[in-house]
This record gives C-alpha cells, structure tokens and sequence, in this order.
C-alpha cells in the first residue's frame, strides 16, 4: 500500500512548520504487530528516547497506568478546545470512535466474533468520555479481548497444518474482508482461518515448494506470530485507541507516543545519532539489511548485510544483554544513544548456525544523514525532431529540513530547498535544457520547505494561504525573492503526493510556472498544529507523547482548496494508484472542499496556449509508443486483479491463472524490448529492476522537450499584476485538458 500523506503540522512554539511524516502508521502499528506485518519493516537506528515499553518476550499485563490517564485527558482536552472542526464529543462522536478502534484493531474482520461486538456494545457510547476523564480501562478490554482471540487463531492456524489441504477443492479465499460481517460463530471463524492457512501454504507451492516445504514455512511463521502476541505493550494499545480518537476528528490529528514521536522526528531531519544500519526482524533475530555510507558501521567495514545481533551491551564494559526474541523498536532502543557514547554489539556472522562463533563489534555512535532519502539528480536525454534535449530531474522524496542544525546555527544543515538548490546549480553546469520535479510517493514534510521550493522558480508573490479556526486568514509568500531556475519545467505527481507537494505543485500550476503531469494528488489541505505533551507535564521527561491537532486548512492563491480534489495535472498519465482506494476522498472524516478570497499574484500564461500543443503529442506517443502502451495496458491488468475480492484455493486453477498473468506480462515486456531492439527474455525471472523503465518519467521529459521546441513558449512576464479569479484559465483548461485525458485512458 502506498505511504499515506503528512499531515501539515505548525509548531506550538511558532518556529517552524512542520508538516509531519506519516501517519497511518500510528493507527495501524499495534494490529500489525498482532498480524506479524512488521516482520517486513525496516528501522534505522537513531538517537535515545526517554520513552520505555515493557521488556520483549515478557507478557505485559494490559491495563491503562496512571501516565497514560492524565495524558488522556490532556488530549481530549486540547481537542476539544483546539480542532478547527470544533467537534461536540457527544455520543454520536463516541459511536464513531467505537467503530473506527474496532477498525484499528481487526480492520480484516478476522479475530472478532459477532457475539464478541455485542458484548462491546454497551461501550459505544462511553468511549469518548473515557477520552475527557481518564477511565481508558474499555479500551483495554477490549483490546485484551483481541489478544486472546489472536492467539486462540494463530493456535488453530497451527493445528491445520498437521493435515495437508486437499488444494482440489472448488472454494475461495475472501482476502478483502474489510466490509464483511462478523464470524457468527466458532465454526465460522475456524473455517476462515482454514482457508486462511490454505492460502498461505498455496501461495508458498506455487513458487516451487513441497507440502512440506510449505507447512515448515508457515509452522515458524505462525510460531513467531504467537510469540508476538504477549510483545504487546500497553502503549501500543493506548496510541491505538487515542488515535481511533483523533481520527474521528479527521484523518490527519495523531497522537505519537514517545518512541513514535523519535521516528517522526528522525524522518523530517534525515538525521540522527546511531551506528549507521538499518535492521529487520527476521526469524527472531534482528538482522543487519544495509550499511549507510559514512556511518560508525560503513567505516569500520565488520559489519555487512544479513549479519544478525543477539547481544546489546553500553559503553565498554556494561553488560551484554541478549535480544533474541526481542521487539524490533525495542533492541534499536537499547541501540541507540548520545553522539560520542560506545555501544558494543554480538554478532552472528551472515549464513552461521546459531550457536556458532559471534564476534563482539564496539561502535562509537555518531550523526549519521540518511543520503537515500534526500533529494537527487539525474540527466535524461532526449532526441525530439532533429536534436537532443538534456533534461535534468530531481526526485524529492520527501519535504524535510534538519532544524535541530539550523537552530545551532550550522551552516550547511540540510533541507530540501537547500538541496535542489544545490542539484539545479550542478544540472545547470551540465547545460540541461530542462528539468522535471519528480514529486511520486512524496507523503509531505515542512511547510517551510514547501514555501521555500517555490520560491526557487519563481521571482516574488504569495505562495499559499492558511486559515485557522476563527476564520484568521494567513497568506505565507516567497521567503527569498528570486530565481534559481527560470528555464521549462514539468511537475511530475501521483496519488501518493501529499501535503507540501501539493502546496508546491499547486503554486506551480497557478503561477504557469510549469506543467503539471500525472495522476490527481491526494488531496490533504489540512493543517496540523505540533503539541509536545511534556510541555504540560509537571516535569521534563514525563514520557506523554507528542499531540498532532487540525488547527486549520491551506488554500491556493486561488482561493481553491485542494481538500479531497487534489491538484489536477494538465496532462494525465497511466498509473496503477486507485484513486478510489488510496486519497482523501476516501477517508470517512476527511474535512469537506471550499474555498476562500484569492490572492493578488503574477502569473505567466504562456503554457495556456502550449498545452494542447502537448497534449497532442503526448496523445500521438500513447498510439505509438510501446513503453506507454504497455503501461496502459499494466494498468488495466491492475485494475482488473483490484476489482476481485476473493481467490481460488483450487491449485490447479491457481497455476494456470499464474501462469496466464506472467505470460500477459512477459509478452508486453518483450514487445517492448523488441521496439527497443532488445532480445527478448525467456521468463520473469530472468528481468532486472535495472531493466524495467520508468515510462512515466520517461514521458515527463518528452513533455519538457516538447514545451522547448514549441513555438507557443514565450519569456514574457506580465508587467502588471493579476487578480486571481476563483479558478484561472489555466485551471479551466487543466481541468478540461485532464477529463479528456482520463477519458482516453
């Protein structure tokens, strides 16, 4: 599933904008660590925390403590008197909350019996007044209630792999139970579990492996899942329920408890302190995945992928504490710690038998930059008519700024403007002609950052207005004055842009400052307020969390918000994003569309005459050329597969249904390859990620090229400014532009 959007934060302390990273993670991490999703996640190893969950492997007793009582009232305080929806929390609202932890806990529908809701029932009224006075003790039992019933499955998914499946049978597997009804009885829910575990072992056969093979897979599987089940701690249960809470709301107000919070923090400064390598859980060890170039672990070179740790000791003589078995979050705990402090690791080398030699690493923890997930450059060339165009693009994974660095005055902290800066004066040193913002899977970040990306492309004006609760308008305009690039440019988007993406492929848009090519965005024009909660505390270090509220919405300088719409390209491109699965639109207590005044602005209107120029070629290449018509064609394949909702157990219909997808793949792959003169590939196998072409960027620089060479482009600046009407020619024609490009998709 594609990462969800940011949600647009300002500081309580007003000196920054933070607009968060994530965070439909922090609703859903509890039920995954039930379901054993989070044996596939990755967690880099930063800086301490003063937060402290119970000890991994012991089974913690769940009841609320006396901490998380007053944080609970502190947060539905401070929604009540702070969200710009100005929400009552009466019992129509706590109806509300009941559903979605419900939703939270057992969103499958997989765990819960009927007569388990009923019983729960009398609770859907009292929750949100749980909330205001601290008696959280429902959402506990809840919670407890799903603890026994995750591991009452996980022991009968157990016991049916004593008897292999009769995979003849003509019977299906519901994999999307989001909206079915709750297993009535036992035996329901047993039968579900059996196809379940039917399918589990199916989807492992049809890559080759025996029965056998299959159930000893799924037997430490399923083991390990269990064993997850009593790792649960009771601020897992209590960041789920307060973010069923928060999420009734809207979808973007959060609550992080304090080890959330550091992820959060590492995630918007692409920094932190730690040894450099990021770890998954992998068959109760803690594995080493990667090393980062530069880290204490990279220079030292004794460390390499697939090593795995089994002990954690501090500084050079404490104790080395074992951590096999352990939660992840838990050993990069004991992992992480102050810049210049020692930390010694037991390693078990990569492919070693347990119980064979480790060998114990010590590692001075330092600032270790996350380069992977910052701003970058390629150059693309071209050929279009008779020359070749150099088109530079710069992928911006994220809008991030390190402010701890810039609050201690270094000079050269890291940002995203700082660094596209950085990139568009190299690209310009290679000659580009001109240059594609890939904005893809961007989820948000900064608002600074995202006002400060303008500002890099054009010269002055107002960037995106803010209005809070009480109707306060707020116009936040260009922090620096002038240009860095001021050549054609393309605005490359999906559904998964978000946020600060949004706000600068929308200024983008309004300003004609660029074409805007893709997929409708997400749609979040919420903006969220940073609440550090031991601010409220008696003392430091308190241990309450982090508070993310709705304080307001942004709107373009057009007036318009982008609250469920999103920001429209002009030219739209194939992708295998729902837009009706993945959005805001989709979200139940998402904050409606409307707009406000627009803003006094200059805008270049240039692209209004070259824009049907574009579309037209781009339409001409999706006639002719063979990586967009494999695209296309992909994308229906998708949308396809996505309209089912069930899955045959049947072995036989399941193979030939496998082997009909690869074989449909594997002939648009090679047609293209011939187009390309390529030889064609004997399998799937033998294709490489190096080998699959990114169509849609590809195509993004044809565009640029195409706005180059068009005789429609001219440098004229109007001399006088422009009132924004409530929707541009420019927006009229992106509209019309992209209903007739989705209509030719």
């Amino acid at each position: 599933m594609p990462q969800q959007p940011a949600p647009i934060q300002t500081s309580s302390r007003k000196t920054q904008r933070p607009l968060g990273r994530g965070l439909h993670f922090a609703l859903v991490l509890p039920a995954l660590i039930l379901v054993g999703v989070l044996l596939g996640a990755s967690t880099p190893l930063g800086s301490s925390t003063s937060s402290a969950s119970a000890v991994a492997g012991a089974a913690a007793e769940l009841a609320p403590n006396e901490r998380q009582r007053k944080v609970s009232r502190l947060v539905g305080e401070m929604f009540e008197r702070s969200h710009y929806s100005q929400l009552v929390a009466d019992e129509k609202f706590s109806s509300k909350v009941f559903d979605h932890y419900l939703q939270a806990l057992d969103m499958g529908r997989s765990y819960f019996l009927q007569s388990d809701i009923e019983e729960f029932e009398p609770l859907r009224p009292r929750l949100a007044e749980a909330v205001r006075t601290g008696a959280i003790d429902p959402a506990f039992v809840i919670f407890k209630r799903l603890v026994e019933r995750n591991r009452a499955a996980i022991t009968s998914a157990l016991q049916f792999l004593d008897v292999e499946p009769d995979f003849t049978v003509d019977e299906s597997f519901a994999y999307d139970r989001t909206h079915a009804d709750w297993p009535k009885t036992q035996a329901e829910l047993n039968d579900l579990w059996r196809k379940r575990v039917k399918n589990d072992a199916l989807s492992l056969m049809l890559t080759g492996k025996t029965w056998i093979e299959s159930r000893d897979i799924l037997r430490k599987r399923y083991d390990r899942l269990l064993k997850r089940v009593d790792q649960v701690s009771n601020d897992d249960v209590f960041e789920t329920f307060l973010n069923a809470y928060a999420h009734v709301y809207d979808p973007h107000s959060n609550y992080f408890t304090p080890r959330s919070s550091e992820e959060y923090n590492i995630a918007m400064k692409l920094s932190y302190v730690g040894i450099g390598a990021s770890l998954q859980l992998i068959d109760d060890y803690v594995t080493i995945m990667n090393v980062i170039p530069g880290s204490p672990v990279a220079v030292g070179g004794q460390i390499k992928a697939n090593d795995r740790i089994t002990a954690v000791g501090q500084n050079k003589t404490g104790e080395m504490v074992d951590v096999i078995g352990w939660r992840l979050d838990d050993v990069v705990q004991k992992i992480r710690g102050p810049a210049g402090t020692v930390v010694r690791l037991s390693i078990l080398p990569a492919g070693a038998t347990p119980g064979a030699k480790e060998t114990i690493l010590e590692f001075v923890r330092n600032k270790v930059t996350l380069e992977a997930q910052a701003a970058k450059k390629k150059l693309l060339t071209i050929h279009s008519g008779d020359r070749d165009y150099k088109i530079g693009v710069i992928d911006v994974p994220s809008f991030y700024q390190d402010s701890d660095a810039m609050r201690n005055g270094e000079h050269d902290y890291r940002s995203t403007t700082r660094d596209v800066a950085k990139l568009i004066a190299e690209l310009k040193k290679e000659k580009i002609d001109g240059l594609v913002m890939d904005l893809r899977g961007d989820g948000g970040g900064l608002l600074t950052e995202a006002t400060g990306l303008v500002g890099l492309f054009i010269k002055r004006g107002p960037v995106v207005q803010l209005r809070k609760t009480g109707n306060d308008i707020e116009v936040l305009n260009d922090p620096e004055p002038g240009l860095v690039w001021d050549g054609p440019m393309a605005v490359l988007v999906d559904r998964t842009s978000a946020s600060a993406s949004e706000i600068f492929s929308a200024a983008m848009q309004d300003y004609g400052r660029a074409v805007i090519i893709g997929q409708d965005t997400y749609g979040k024009g919420t903006v969220q307020n940073l609440y550090p909660l031991d601010h409220f505390a008696l003392g430091p270090n308190a241990g309450f969390g982090e508070l993310t509220v709705t304080i307001g919405k942004y709107y373009r300088i057009t007036g318009e918000s982008v609250q469920n719409k999103g920001v429209i390209p002009e030219i739209a491109l194939p992708s295998a994003i729902s837009t009706t699965e993945i959005g805001e639109s989709t979200r139940d207590t998402a904050l409606p569309w409307d707009r406000i005044r627009p803003v006094t602005f200059e805008a270049d209107h240039h692209l209004n005459e070259a824009i049907p120029v574009l579309l037209k070629k781009h339409e001409e290449r999706l006639k002719s050329d063979p990586d967009l018509m494999a695209l296309a064609s992909e994308v229906r394949n998708y949308e396809m597969i996505r309209s089912e909702k069930t899955i045959s157990l049947d072995l036989a219909k399941r193979k030939a249904q496998r082997e009909a997808d690869d074989s449909t793949r594997l002939n648009l792959i090679n047609t293209r390859r011939a187009a390309h003169q390529q030889p064609p590939l004997e399998s799937l196998e033998k294709l490489t990620v190096e080998q699959e072409p990114d169509t849609n960027l590809d195509e993004s620089a044809h565009i640029v090229s195409d706005l180059i060479a068009s005789e429609t482009r001219v440098a004229t600046t109007p001399t006088a400014p422009v009132r924004a009407q409530t929707r541009t020619g420019q927006q009229a024609l992106a509209a019309a532009v992209h209903r007739s490009a989705t209509a030719h998709h």
